[in-house]
């Protein structure tokens, strides 16, 4: 890149960054209402006169705000702009930017709801006393981005001042992550904490956290030696002191980074760009630990380390090197868990919690979820994976139960949890949408321990997914591919799954069962036009086949298949082998996980125009799944026609369909043929025909042409944010599912509980 393109590209972020602020509406945050405000009813309540039952209650029983009110929910950023991120001094107005990006992290990644307050004060005990009088209306505070020595002035008179949790990020969360990754680097290096020298360069908040968090780990404070600016921090220096690096004071003829950096186990970096040269770390202890922490530009590029240090472990805190430090994988974990137990402080306790849930994720398998957010990264545990990615969601449920955990059991929790287990799926729940929807399917999966067939087993998805299967179920899966494929894609992924260890495979290219396999195809379409050598070549190429095969020969219990190919191709051959007179597709049914609750649609890819009698056996099939998501169905029959408004097309086939129910004893509630947004709105519904036999908002829609019902799942995926369970074959009696190629290795794990579920549990 020349150095014109070069600045145009610069200028070209540069843009794309102010744009990001500025469209399509100035800033980072708005405020939403929680209730409705429509009628007078609802003003009434919201405002004068209702709400001064609120303000009894909670005079009476202060900590009865957090009942009524959002202030159990809601953290404060407070800065004062004088050491905001690389920029320095930049004062309170321009630090707005940055607070308003933290409450987005607050909300995005622990849903707290957060406000930013920039406050044009630099003197630290005048902002201590701001601080101290905002405790009526937060929950929690967290310090921001405020110079050191002033930083611990503030945090500690709020601190000693306020009954709330009082953080300093800057300080706190830094050394949280700093432990984390000390702690797995060491784990890698085959080193301890009690044993290693480290070398500090820079002795502001965060530098001095940091170092007073290794120390509680196991680190002995004569092995610390911090440098500033001026050089190693001595005993008897007085040359810009404090008493935050006086505790670190060495008593030493050495006075350079270069003198002292000797034989140093770990460096770490939180000053500027280029302090730490490659001749210093040629000086350092095999197998050095790097943590060059300045942003932007770290105090040394990680390029030039390993080439003196090939076998270095490093980190930075930039994204786009290995193991970046960063405080979103604390912050938002630490004050969820410590809000949730109503914490009076974030001690010493609940951090080191925080520290061990962090490294023991990054050990553990990386999740689905984090894989698809960084795709092409590899994200195995290791030198270059000390700590697990942000948008892994599994830090949501073990980073903040072992904080709230910590909080309770050392006495500063005021709303201690009954059930941590429940508190965990809660938070669970909250990442994974589809998490409490599916309990009840899980619960019923785990009476029986059934064998699942996966079609496409060298894909990442299945193998994440069976990975899932193992840890989470009584499943057994069973994956088709070839063997040499499946193990260096479980080693590329990260997963410590391996075939006929932990799994068994069914190889296409070489498998005993090959005959056996063929010949029971041929036998079941010998007379539908299949030849031996057709036969042959399908057992030996169709994976989809080979499993149904498996299905029939009751080698397997269920067959999961689709993730590539169109749904009618897998269709055909299911329909084909594990198709009888009493078990034949009725439809496929899409459970929908909305904002506002779930929504289920059918029939979505089996049927394009179904019969009357295909859409009655697809609405009793809804039902059923319904209730097995705990889901009393209310389902209406959709088309363009209105209450019998047109004569023919759709409407005239699922008012045929209504025909049919009614002359069965069904037990669910059913309406049609209506517009959707007829279903949905009851009170628009009754308007146009009162009386109805529905009530409420219907939560089933039966579709007479799958052109309709395929739009709708796929609108209510693409653009209302809707997570979709399925789609669910109906009618197989749970002996094939086929999901769809946009399915997420969570979406797999789920539609194996769904396939786990035995036939006598499906009501």
């Amino acid at each position: 890149m020349t150095e014109k393109e070069a600045e145009i590209a610069k200028e070209n972020t540069r843009k794309a960054a102010l744009d990001y602020h500025e469209f399509p509406k100035p800033g980072k945050l708005e405020i939403r209402a929680t209730k409705p405000l429509a009628n007078g009813r609802d003003l009434a309540r919201a405002y004068s006169p209702g709400v001064a039952e609120a303000c009894i209650e909670i005079a009476k029983t202060p900590s009865d705000a957090s009942r009524y009110t959002a202030r159990g929910n809601l953290v404060a950023v407070v800065t004062n702009g004088s050491a905001v991120l690389g920029l320095g001094n930049i004062g309170a107005l321009a630090s707005k930017p940055v607070m308003e990006g933290k409450a987005v992290l607050f909300k995005q990644f622990a849903g707290i709801d957060c406000f930013d307050i920039e406050v044009d004060e630099n003197d630290p005990v005048k902002l201590a006393d701001i601080v101290c009088a905002l405790e009526p209306t937060f929950g929690a505070i967290n310090l921001e981005d405020i110079k050191a020595p002033d930083c611990f002035i503030v945090e500690q008179i709020c601190r000693e001042r306020m009954g709330i949790p009082v953080f300093h990020d800057d300080q706190h969360g830094t050394a949280i992550v700093v432990g984390a990754a000390a702690t797995n680097a060491l784990y890698v290096s085959k080193k301890k904490f009690e044993d290693i020298k480290i070398v500090s360069t820079g002795g502001g908040a965060a530098g001095i956290a940091c170092l007073n968090m290794l120390l509680k780990l196991g680190v002995k404070r004569e092995n610390v030696w911090l440098c500033d600016i001026h050089g190693l921090v001595y005993e008897g220096r007085v040359e810009d002191m404090n008493p935050q690096k006086a505790a670190f004071a060495q008593k030493s003829d050495l006075r350079t980074l270069g003198d002292v950096i000797e034989g140093a186990d770990m460096f770490l970096g939180l000053s500027g760009p280029n302090v730490l040269k490659a001749e210093m770390v040629a000086k350092m202890a095999k197998r050095p630990i790097i943590f060059a922490l300045a942003n932007p530009n770290p105090e040394i590029d990680p390029a030039a380390a390993r080439k003196v240090a090939p076998d270095a472990i490093i980190a930075t805190g930039r994204s786009d090197y290995p193991n970046q430090v960063n405080n979103v994988l604390c912050f938002p974990f630490i004050f969820r868990g410590a809000l949730d137990v109503g914490a009076t402080q974030i001690n010493d306790e609940m951090q080191l919690a925080c520290i061990a849930g962090i490294a023991e994720l990054a050990r553990a398998t990386t999740s689905a979820e984090a894989a698809a957010a960084y795709q092409g990264e590899q994200l195995t545990f290791g030198a270059d994976y000390l700590i697990p990615k942000p948008f892994d969601p599994r830090l949501s449920a073990v980073v903040s139960s072992a904080v709230a955990q910590a909080a309770m059991e050392t006495g500063v929790a005021t709303k201690p949890l009954a059930d941590l287990d429940a508190y965990r799926d809660r938070l669970n729940a909250s990442v994974f949408k589809s998490a409490l929807l599916m309990r009840p399917v899980f619960e019923a999966a785990a009476t029986a321990a059934r064998r699942i067939v996966f079609a496409e087993g060298e894909d990442e998805r299945v193998l994440r997914a069976a990975q899932a299967i193992l840890e989470e179920t009584t499943e057994t899966p069973i994956l088709i591919g070839r063997p040499d494929v499946i193990n260096a894609r479980c080693e590329r992924a990260g997963l410590n799954i391996r075939p006929d260890r932990d799994f068994k495979i069914v190889n296409p290219e070489n498998d005993p069962r090959y005959r056996d396999y063929w010949e029971t195809y041929h036998a079941i379409m010998s007379r539908r036009g299949v030849t031996p050598d057709i036969a042959r070549a399908v057992m030996r190429t169709n994976s989809t086949a080979i499993g149904a095969v498996m299905v029939h020969r009751d080698e397997a219990d269920s067959l999961i298949c689709g993730t590539f190919g169109e749904y009618r191709w897998h269709l055909n051959y299911v329909t084909q082998i594990l198709g009888t007179p009493e078990q034949r597709p009725d439809g496929a049914l899409s459970l929908m996980i909305l904002e506002d609750g779930p929504l289920l649609v059918a029939d979505t890819h089996v049927w394009s125009l179904p019969t009357p009698e295909q859409i009655a056996k697809s609405a009793i099939g809804a039902a059923r799944h319904a209730r097995r998501f705990g889901i009393e169905p209310r389902i209406a029959f959709c088309s363009q026609s209105q209450f019998g408004n047109q004569a023919e097309g759709p409407g005239k086939r699922l008012r045929a369909a209504m025909a049919i129910l009614d002359q069965i004893d069904t037990d669910f509630a059913y309406e049609g043929e209506m517009n959707v947004d007829a279903a949905l709105d009851p009170d628009l519904r009754e308007r146009l025909l009162p009386g109805g036999r529905l009530t409420g908002a219907a939560n089933v829609l039966i579709f007479g042409h799958a052109d309709a019902a395929s739009a709708t799942r796929n609108v209510l995926k693409m653009k209302a944010g809707g997570l979709e369970v399925g789609p669910v074959l109906m009618g197989m009696g749970n002996r094939a599912h086929i999901v769809t190629p946009g399915v997420s290795a969570r979406g797999l794990l789920n539609m194996a509980a769904v396939a786990g579920t035995p036939v006598s549990n499906y009501g």
